[in-house]
């Protein structure tokens, strides 16, 4: 099981959610964090999803970005 990162910024979610999708079949643990202006998506369900700064802060995101073994940008 691998730990997967998604770094939203677009406000197009289309290509990112079928990709969470894929991941969260393959069994991986998927986290999404929405930059700031990102709108919030649908996303599936098992998705764990966090705002910065609001909900994550910035030492955090970045502690995610090395603790994950796929980081995707959006």
């Amino acid at each position: 099981m691998a730990a997967v990162l998604h770094l939203l910024k677009a406000s197009d979610a289309s290509l990112a959610r079928a990709a969470v999708a894929q991941s969260l079949g393959a069994g991986d643990r998927v986290t999404v964090v929405l930059l700031p202006g990102a709108a919030r998506p649908e996303l599936p369900a098992g998705a764990a999803v966090h705002r910065v700064p609001d909900e994550l802060g910035w030492d955090r995101l970045l502690e995610l970005i090395f603790e994950s073994d796929q980081v995707v940008t959006w």
